[in-house]
């Protein structure tokens, strides 16, 4: 264990391995919760300084393993020293919440300073944003350290159907700390990575289609997949502004809500945020942090088919969970069924597929014209760039087939509007009919199978760290509600968490 792995609330001696030794309850930097950590701040016991140096050793020492973090900000530790200014001056900021806090962001979260920005491409290295992204400034304000951007699967896994999670020509093949050789999911992959390995305290992911609710169950963190437009897109190297949406992934549901209430709100360069800060409730988030947030709660279980595939040791846990909801107070609505589930499963019937295609040949071409700098400005530009540098883009291992079925779009057409109207009407008549029809507060789904149903219709989900199956691999619970039902969500959430506390940290 190297740096600054140990600490304590009070200090009295500095031993040998660099931990705090004191007749005092011990808090391992690893694995610490925000709120640990600002009592640490308060108490003088801990800097930003040095737990930003914890976090640094730890990136050299594992992330040529698990290549979680693409690139590490040469400001992190200055932005430290200033938080650490900030709080022995006693300023109003810096007495809570993400003040003096390190965070990654997925490398598709624009970043106006020496990060790059490149959804894992060596198409977008060197390129500059106009502008910070609208969740980044929301960061800084707040007074948290951008300590760098996290891998992910290159362009947010839509440029070829044939690459592994996990992998981009940049940040090279993300591996799961849990089990190396288990898949970690995408595309938010290296941010999930990264804060279940303890690289950093917290970190931003963007989904589309499961692409935060995914990595945060294979790697046994808490993913919050937002509402969509209840977080800022701005400056974020879009898919679908239909569907995407900028969520945190941490060790614990407190510290994702943490997060929450520092990016959700108004952003008036993403007009979407104008109309969901409504669901903001005054005095934020945290205070849905209820350890007995399942009572009273009604929640739905749909088993078909979302069940059908788990192994027996895995269905045998979530039995198990399912009584924990019941003993802490929720009524538990077993075998319900959302319509047309097969056809919102598959991305070609639904009309996802078409969907998507365009509405990322159009936001992707609107994101490059608008970049300060760029060696490209257009899809048409990407794809002729991995063209160019097959070797360094992998062309011959994974191609670019969706990059190429996207660019042969021509906007939105009949076509694609009769895509979108399907999606609606599915959203509509599925997931939305079931939970009101059954007063739902939320449906419950193993791992991230019930990611496509929340996906289209732009609903939030939690997924929360549920087991380890017989291989150690990781796989979490998801709650899953209409828009705007953040609330309700973190309560049971929050109330699952402190009745189960499963997460355990990977094993190095």
């Amino acid at each position: 264990m190297s740096g600054l792995s140990c600490m304590f609330l009070v200090v009295l001696t500095i031993s040998s391995t660099g931990c705090y030794t004191i007749l005092a309850q011990q808090i391992s930097i690893k694995e610490a919760s925000i709120s640990e950590i600002q009592l640490a701040f308060k108490q003088n016991k801990l800097t930003s300084r040095e737990l930003v140096e914890f976090y640094l050793g730890e990136i050299r020492r594992l992330n040529p393993l698990l290549r979680g973090v693409i690139e590490v900000n040469p400001d992190a530790l200055s932005q430290a020293d200033t938080a650490d200014y900030e709080r022995k001056s006693r300023e109003p900021a810096s007495l809570f919440g993400l003040h003096g806090i390190p965070i990654l962001l997925k490398d598709n979260i624009g970043t106006k300073d020496k990060l790059n920005t490149t959804a894992g491409s060596f198409a977008l290295l060197g390129s500059v944003v106009p502008r910070d992204a609208g969740v980044v400034s929301k960061l800084r304000k707040a007074g948290a350290i951008i300590l760098g951007k996290a891998s992910l699967s290159e362009w947010a896994a839509f440029r070829s159907s044939k690459a592994p999670n996990g992998f981009s020509a940049r940040g090279g093949q993300g591996k799961n700390p849990y089990v190396l050789s288990s898949d970690p999911c995408g595309s938010s992959s290296g941010s999930a990575i990264s804060t279940a390995a303890n690289l950093v305290t917290v970190s931003l992911g963007t989904e589309t289609d499961g692409s935060i609710l995914c990595p945060a169950s294979s790697n046994s963190v808490v993913g919050i997949k937002p509402t969509t437009g209840l977080t800022s897109r701005d400056q974020v190297i879009p898919i679908s502004p239909r569907q995407d949406t900028v969520g945190a992934l941490s060790r614990t549901v407190s510290d994702a809500v943490y997060v929450l209430d520092v990016i959700a709100g108004i952003d008036y360069n993403d007009p979407a945020t104008t109309a969901w800060s409504k669901y903001i409730p005054l005095g934020g988030f945290r205070q849905y942090l209820n350890p007995n947030g399942l009572k009273g709660k009604r929640l739905g279980i749909v088993r078909n088919p979302f069940f059908g595939l788990l192994d027996s040791d895995v269905t045998k846990a979530f039995e198990k969970h399912f009584q924990t909801l019941r003993q802490q107070g929720a009524v538990v609505v077993d075998n319900l069924e959302i319509a047309n589930i097969n056809t919102i499963l598959n991305s070609n019937k639904s009309g996802e597929a078409v969907a998507l295609v365009a509405e990322f040949k159009l936001s992707l071409n609107a994101y490059l014209k608008n970049l300060v700098v760029s060696p490209v400005r257009s899809l048409a530009d990407v794809i002729a760039f991995n063209q160019k540098n097959a070797n360094l883009e992998k062309m011959k291992e994974f191609g670019e087939d969706i990059f190429l079925v996207a660019e042969a779009t021509n906007g939105i057409g009949d076509t694609e509007k009769a895509a979108l109207a399907n999606l609606a009407s599915l959203s509509r008549n599925g997931f939305e009919k079931l939970v009101t029809d059954y007063k739902l507060d939320a449906l419950v789904t193993p791992g991230s199978s019930v990611a496509t149903v929340l996906a289209i219709g732009g609903f939030p989900g939690i997924n929360v760290p549920a087991g380890y199956d017989s291989k150690g691999v990781p796989f979490g619970i998801n709650f899953g509600g209409l828009k705007g039902s953040e609330s309700q969500l973190i309560e049971i959430a929050y109330g699952f968490e402190q009745a189960t506390k499963i997460r355990k940290p990977p094993p190095f």
